[in-house]
């Protein structure tokens, strides 16, 4: 099979569609023939050689993939050859072939192509588990998302409004009506507006904050908690490391928390994935939240799509397609 290796770390251009082996499913897992995948900031930290796959995972980029299974390992009963499904991975999605666990495998939801059901799978568990696992979001509750265009800012704004809550969402100006469209009920410019002022002003603080930024709007984003209210950081474009007033977060009564899904145990990861398939998989099979494809470029120019999700020029999923 061909898979985009990385043989030195570098720019888009490090990226080369090369035969690679083909994977054989072992126990528990099943090989999918892939029909597209996605590109996630993730992949673009392991191309430039910051964010090294957890071990045993393949060394190809690629966190989500849809496809048909054509390889079931020992101990699946629930699978089969022929099923037409999507999974989160810990690697490999950018390959003609994955072999992945059983438990992170979810059906193609009803309405959704088999191609664009790979632009679910990890922005899907990523929000689930942050968004209401860990930081408890509710019905009436504020949420600011930060880069409401991005694959995840987009699975988010239309995920909370379903809930019930207030979505504030920052972004630059271009986007804002298409995230109005996806239930966005306030948007600010980050490039002009303090989105601490505008969310205090609008909301009192929000109840919960979902921030890809990390370091540069660590104390900024305490400042924009309303009272009670929960950080989930989820990435750090904006740096690794921050100092911020400990005392500002004490009196709004406040909590950080700071997650990864890729390197999870994989018993977490199926725990995850049955949330997403219970509570989540409903409301994409009705439309209510459905997956947001900017575009779609033949994974042998993966280069390309990097280069596309570097500049933040696209609104959702750029996906990577076999055929």
């Amino acid at each position: 099979m061909h898979a985009i290796t990385i043989p030195e770390p570098g720019g888009p251009d490090a990226l080369v569609w090369a035969q690679v082996p083909d994977p054989r499913p072992g126990p528990g897992e099943v090989v999918i023939d892939v029909t597209a995948s996605a590109v996630n900031r993730a992949d673009l930290l392991q191309r430039q050689g910051h964010y090294p796959p957890p071990p045993g995972a393949p060394a190809y980029p690629g966190l989500e993939c849809s496809g048909v299974i054509s390889a079931v390992g020992p101990d699946v009963v629930d699978h089969r050859v022929g099923d037409e499904v999507c999974a989160l991975l810990a690697g490999g999605g950018y390959a003609e072939k994955v072999a992945v666990p059983a438990g992170q495998l979810l059906p193609v939801p009803a309405g959704v192509s088999l191609a664009d059901a790979a632009a679910l799978p990890e922005v899907a568990c990523t929000v689930w588990s942050n968004v209401v696992q860990l930081a408890g979001l509710s019905k009436g509750e504020t949420l600011l998302v930060h880069g409401g265009g991005s694959g995840i800012g987009t699975f988010a704004i239309q995920f909370a409004a379903a809930l019930g809550a207030t979505v504030i969402t920052t972004a630059r100006a271009g986007k804002h009506d298409r995230l109005r469209e996806l239930g966005a009920h306030h948007t600010i410019d980050y490039t002009s507006t303090d989105f601490v002022a505008e969310t205090n002003r609008i909301a009192g603080g929000a109840d919960v904050i979902l921030d890809i930024i990390g370091g540069a709007y660590l104390g900024r984003n305490i400042d924009a908690l309303a009272v009670g209210g929960r950080l989930a950081i989820i990435g750090f474009q904006g740096g690794r490391k921050a100092e911020f007033n400990l005392g500002a977060l004490m009196a709004k009564r406040g909590s950080v928390h700071a997650t990864t899904l890729r390197a999870r145990p994989v018993e977490e990861k199926a725990e995850i994935v049955r949330g997403v398939h219970q509570l989540v998989w409903p409301l994409v099979g009705a439309g209510t939240v459905r997956p947001i494809v900017d575009r779609r470029v033949p994974m042998a120019q993966a280069a390309e799509a990097h280069r596309i999700v570097e500049s933040s020029d696209h609104l959702g999923k750029v996906l990577l397609t076999t055929a």
